[in-house]
């Protein structure tokens, strides 16, 4: 299944149906009268938060969602039938935007959430509704009102425990390819990965998810490179995994360079803890592993794992961590909530 993150739509919601102006003309009754009923009322669009989704490739074909229009009224006092409503099935983690893309509408952030989005019209009343004791014979009956219609964006920011990010050819793509059931391209060459992917970790009889955000470069939060875009997926991660290539020149810069576009993004970004791992020590030195974990360590004020996303070394470890940090970040969520 192809990755998309952004689609437009337009959405309407159906008329209602017009109200009838029938009169009772039947034998052996003295006296007829009005009897027609109202319109029905037109379908809703109506969104809804369903697990089992990670794009919107649904919503890049099919771009025009209506729903159903109200049945008329009929004679006999008979109500017109409501017009089915459309239903929108999006992934967890969709925003709606309006159509300067700039205007949020909902997000929608729970499985099970269901809202009405656009509601349809009413259906108009048939003469019978204006039947009183001065006016016994209502010639009187109303259209449908019609339903409403917007352009709308929609915007899906994934949700995971943990957000792998760093430079591009950091062996992001490897580490998630290795330890889940993920399987995103892997090559020699920066920027292999042009869309997110996701995978479950699983650590003991505990599992995490994981989010590979393509590779950031310097300019990122002006839209260098992938550009803002996919910044926004490490908004919903509940913390990060920092990994920087050991076998570059500058560790130290590799990682202020990712810290500060984080930074100059917003979004409390840089607020998320995070864990940071020297990748690719397969490929280095006994003396060339410690300079530079050192250095690094340095630079992030952090504790650095050593690993080798390929060989598998130190992984184990790191998971674990991983999974006691997760822990506590749903922990923290819980008593917030």
């Amino acid at each position: 299944m192809k990755f998309l993150d952004q689609a437009k739509i337009y959405l309407r919601s159906g008329n209602g149906g017009a109200g009838s102006a029938g009169f009772r003309r039947e034998k052996f009754i003295e006296f007829g009268g009005p009897d027609g009923g109202d319109g029905g009322r037109g379908g809703d669009v109506i969104v809804e938060c369903v697990d089992g989704l990670n794009t919107l490739i649904d919503y890049r074909y099919a771009q025009h969602f209506r729903g159903e229009v109200g049945q008329h009224g009929m004679g006999a006092q008979r109500t017109g039938a409501k017009g089915k409503d459309v239903v929108l099935r999006l992934p967890r983690g969709t925003q709606i935007f309006d159509e300067d893309n700039e205007t949020l509408l909902l997000d929608l952030t729970e499985v099970g959430q269901r809202v009405t989005l656009l509601k349809g019209g009413d259906g108009g009343y048939g003469n019978l509704h204006y039947k009183t004791a001065t006016n016994r014979a209502p010639r009187r009956a109303d259209k449908g009102w019609p339903g409403e219609e917007r352009w709308v964006w929609l915007r899906l920011k994934l949700i995971a425990d943990i957000g792998l990010v760093g430079l591009p050819n950091a062996g992001k793509s490897t580490f998630l390819s290795a330890n889940t059931n993920a399987k995103p391209k892997i090559a020699d060459y920066p920027f292999t990965t042009l869309t997110p992917g996701l995978g479950v970790v699983k650590v003991g009889e505990r599992e995490f998810v994981m989010a590979d955000i393509p590779g950031l470069i310097e300019g990122a939060h002006e839209g260098a490179g992938l550009g803002t875009r996919f910044l926004g997926h490490v908004e919903r991660c509940r913390a990060l995994l920092h990994l920087v290539d050991g076998t570059q020149d500058d560790v130290g810069l590799a990682y202020k360079t990712v810290r500060g576009e984080l930074k100059a993004y917003g979004g409390n970004l840089v607020r998320k803890k995070e864990v940071v791992a020297l990748n690719k020590t397969d490929a280095m030195t006994e003396e060339d592993i410690e300079a530079k974990r050192a250095k690094l360590a340095k630079v992030s004020r952090k504790t650095v794992h050593v690993i080798s996303g390929v060989a598998g070394h130190g992984v184990q470890a790191l998971l674990h961590e991983l999974m006691k940090l997760v822990d506590r970040q749903r922990d923290g969520s819980k008593e917030a909530a």
